[in-house]
């Protein structure tokens, strides 16, 4: 056991070696020198750690980032039809000239750089502070690791309804780079805020979206993560919901050689609503693992986790999910559901649900199957002249729809799905 904490401890100490802390205000340089401690007391994670045992991290915490083909994508750009804010990164670093102008109505929109030095801002409030929340009861030094070295991000503050969403696309032109970013968003009291996400970000990339909803405000996240497949990436969402606030998140995953994404949401505020799913596609070389913990600390909150999956050819994919529900969270409604669609006999699909509760009054409840297609089904459509590949990419479809069914925004959900069906319309057998 010595041994495997020690080798944890040089794999941190391997990857920090030489990088110095970024530059920054003192509120700043405090939350950077606290995650540095952090990550020097927990090493990076191997194999053996309980989370991790589905997911070799591997190449997530070697020094230098395995190398990753840029592909290239002839594709409109995903969310073109939609009016949004566009922030635009290349391989972990702002283009301001591909970018918009960092201004919206009742949005307050600056960079992680420009933030953390100024000595007063409101981001100090919450810079590494949901993350450092996030590390228990679980280990989580991939997102201390990213609180220490990130430098730079987005920071936004919505006051109020903000009128279209802020859409972060992330490129990648760089078979090494090695990118991080950390964004912190803070939805003030009733304000409504809907963030975009999507593009490849770089050869191996890592990111922490730290977000707080105040009372009464609406969140909402969808991202899309592709197209390139070699890329690696391990993602962290923190959030904190005050009373009567929405969170919501849906995440579609396609391509990528490895792909870690976690959540941890806490619910502190009555009747919050906190809904996160996820889809994901994988073809051969393909591992995605959804990490999810979702912590009920209010009375009359409501969680939803939906997370699908469509493998083949060897993918691989993984669904840790955990509701923890507090002794005074009574009349909690929690639902946990993970499936997956095994389109042959290599594929492989890990579920690990769990249920943790300390309250009397509550309705929770968790599932999780793994199968292959409905021959009937797809008997019933070939005899009707569908062929075959048509006919499963159908399947796959219905399949999916519940996560897709949690995006409110109907335009987001027509945009997602008509990339998606692309996707599999060029890999028909």
């Amino acid at each position: 056991m010595a041994a495997l904490v020690q080798a944890k401890l040089d794999a941190a100490m391997a990857r920090l070696d030489g990088r110095p802390l970024p530059a920054g205000a003192k509120w700043a340089r405090d939350a950077r020198e606290g995650a540095l401690s952090r990550l020097r007391a927990q090493g990076l994670p191997g194999r053996r750690d309980e989370y991790w045992k589905f997911t070799n991290p591997q190449t997530l915490v070697q020094p230098e980032a395995p190398q990753a083909a840029v592909f290239v994508n002839e594709e409109p750009p995903l969310f073109d039809g939609i009016d949004r804010l566009k922030v635009v990164f290349r391989d972990g670093v702002l283009d301001r000239v591909a970018s918009d102008a960092l201004a919206l109505e009742h949005l307050e929109i600056t960079t992680l750089a420009e933030a953390t030095a100024t000595d007063i801002h409101w981001a100090r409030d919450l810079y590494g502070v949901l993350e450092e929340r996030g590390q228990t009861p679980v280990d989580r030094p991939l997102a201390a690791l990213n609180t220490a070295l990130a430098e730079d991000g987005i920071v936004i503050r919505a006051s109020g309804a903000a009128p279209k969403p802020v859409s972060l696309i992330y490129l990648h032109e760089s078979e090494s780079s090695d990118a991080m970013l950390h964004h912190v968003i803070r939805v003030e009291k009733g304000a409504v805020l809907t963030i975009l996400e999507n593009g490849p970000a770089a050869a191996r990339f890592t990111k922490v979206m730290e977000v707080d909803v105040a009372d009464g405000g609406r969140f909402h996240h969808v991202r899309a993560q592709g197209r390139d497949h070699e890329r690696r990436a391990a993602t962290h969402l923190f959030a904190r919901l005050g009373a009567e606030s929405v969170f919501k998140s849906f995440t579609l995953t396609v391509n990528g050689m490895m792909t870690r994404n976690e959540q941890v949401v806490e619910l502190t505020g009555d009747r919050a609503t906190a809904h996160i799913a996820g889809a994901a596609v994988g073809d051969g070389e393909f591992h995605q693992d959804d990490t999810v913990f979702v912590t009920h600390d209010a009375q009359d909150c409501e969680s939803r986790q939906v997370f699908k999956k469509v493998l083949r050819n060897g993918a691989a994919g993984v669904f840790q999910g955990k509701i923890l529900v507090k002794p005074d969270a009574q009349r909690t409604d929690g639902y946990q559901i993970s499936q997956a669609l095994l389109l042959d006999d290599d594929s492989q699909f890990y579920a690990k649900p769990e249920l943790e509760i300390y309250a009397d009054d509550v309705q929770c409840s968790h599932g999780s199957t793994c199968g292959a297609i409905d021959e009937e089904l797809l008997f019933y459509l070939r005899a009707r002249g569908v062929p075959r590949s048509e006919a499963q990419d159908m399947l796959v479809l219905a399949f999916l729809a519940e996560a897709f069914d949690e995006i409110e925004d109907d335009r987001l959900t027509v945009a997602l799905s008509e990339r998606l069906t692309g996707w599999l319309a060029r890999r028909r057998d």
